[in-house]
């Protein structure tokens, strides 16, 4: 498993690596020091935060959709093809409990699946959607 992740690690570190090429020319932003959230929280308030931190999740990464009809649904059978709303090389979206958060593609490391997020969806547009 620790033969996994190094890879997982190995992958993730020569992605940021080519895109710190990739930014050579970007200029570094002055930002200010923002605090760990936690710290002006009450020892109450930082187990409370820790509970909502453990709720489980179900993330997901939906390729496509099609409508058809139950006769062929019932029709469907070893070797069917179903097409999909989407086109090939077409980002994939991933979805937390059916809530779309992100745009991604696939990658494989080590003959795993994984997905590497292109287009992180705002958190403003998120709460958006669950009006």
């Amino acid at each position: 498993m620790s033969d996994e992740m190094d890879d997982w690690a190995a992958a993730m570190a020569e992605q940021a690596e080519s895109e710190e090429n990739a930014n050579d020319e970007a200029q570094v932003a002055d930002l200010e020091d923002f605090n760990d959230p936690k710290s002006d929280l009450s020892a109450d308030e930082k187990n409370k935060l820790d509970t909502i931190l453990d709720i489980p999740i179900t993330i997901s990464m939906e390729v496509g959709r099609s409508k058809i009809s139950i006769r062929n649904l019932l029709q469907l059978n070893q070797g069917s093809v179903v097409e999909l709303d989407r086109v090939a090389g077409e980002p994939l979206d991933v979805l937390v409990n059916g809530t779309l958060i992100a745009h991604g593609e696939v990658v494989v490391v080590n003959d795993k699946f994984g997905i590497r997020l292109t287009d992180v969806i705002s958190q403003t547009e998120r709460i958006k959607k669950l009006r």
